[in-house]
C-alpha cells in the first residue's frame, strides 16, 4: 500500500490542553478559515510545511508512548487537518494497529465523505464552535455555518465522543446570554462530552508582525481567564 505524505507545520511532543492526558500534538500546514482571533496565521498556506510520511509519523510519536499511561495518545490539529483528510486517516487507522488514542481537533470544515472515514478511526473530536449563526460565521470566518453543523450530526451518526471549544471574545463573543447558547447548542449533540471557554488572548501578535498582516481585533483587549471563569459560574 502507498504510504501517504502530510505536510507537517510543527509537533509538540508533550501537549497537555488538546485532549485527555499528555499527547503528542501533530499540527498540520493549511487552513481554508480566516477567523478574526486566528492565533496560528502561519498554518493558513497549503505550502511551507515539513513533508512527512505516516510510518515516519507513527514512529515519532511512539516514542512518547510511556508518557500516555493516564489516557493520553496523539492529537492532529492545524491549519485545519480535514484539509489533508486521506493523510490523517491512513495516520489514525496506524495508531490504532498500536492501539494508541486519537483526537482530532477541527473547525468541522471539508468534505464529509472524507471526514467520515477519518471519523472511523477517531476516538475523540474536539471541535470549535466559533459563532452560532451563518452571518457570522461568514463574516468573522469565511466559513459555511452549515458545513459546520453536518460535521457536528456526523459526529454523532458516527458515535465519535465529543468536545466543543469556543474562544470567547470580548465585545464579539462574551455575552451571557451567548455563552448559554452555545452551551445548549453543544448539548443538543447526543455524543457531546465536555464544553470548554477558551478566553481570547493576544499572544499571536508577534507572528502576524512577522508575516506582515495585521491582526483584525488588536484593539480588542484580552479575555481575562478570572472574569471568564466567573461567567461559566453563572451558566
Amino acid at each position: 500500500m502507498t504510504v501517504l505524505t502530510g505536510n507537517i507545520h510543527s509537533i509538540q511532543s508533550l501537549g497537555a490542553v488538546d485532549g485527555p492526558g499528555v499527547r503528542y500534538v501533530v499540527f498540520l500546514q493549511g487552513c481554508p478559515l480566516r477567523c478574526v482571533y486566528c492565533h496560528n496565521p502561519d498554518t493558513w498556506l497549503t505550502e511551507g510545511g515539513t513533508p512527512t510520511d505516516a510510518d515516519e509519523l507513527v514512529r515519532k510519536a511512539l516514542r512518547f508512548r510511556p508518557y500516555w499511561k493516564n489516557g493520553g495518545g496523539v492529537t492532529v490539529t492545524g491549519g485545519e487537518p480535514l484539509l489533508q483528510a486521506e493523510f490523517v486517516e491512513e495516520f489514525f487507522a496506524k495508531l490504532h494497529e498500536h492501539g494508541v488514542h486519537t483526537a482530532l481537533d477541527t473547525s468541522g470544515v471539508g468534505n464529509l465523505a472524507q471526514a467520515e472515514k477519518v471519523l472511523a478511526h477517531t476516538d475523540l473530536v474536539l471541535c470549535d464552535l466559533k459563532f452560532l449563526t451563518k452571518a457570522d460565521y461568514l463574516k468573522n470566518c469565511r466559513a459555511d455555518f452549515g458545513q459546520i453543523e453536518r460535521f457536528l450530526q456526523l459526529t454523532a451518526m458516527k458515535n465519535v465522543p465529543l468536545w466543543i471549544r469556543h474562544v470567547v471574545v470580548p465585545g464579539l463573543t462574551d455575552g451571557i446570554d451567548h455563552l448559554r447558547r452555545v452551551k445548549a447548542k453543544a448539548e443538543s449533540y447526543p455524543n457531546f462530552e465536555k464544553l470548554e471557554f477558551l478566553p481570547f488572548h493576544k499572544l499571536c501578535m508577534e507572528k502576524y508582525e512577522r508575516l506582515g498582516l495585521e491582526f483584525p481585533l488588536k484593539d480588542t483587549p484580552a479575555m481575562n481567564p478570572d472574569a471568564l471563569k466567573q461567567m461559566v459560574s453563572q451558566l
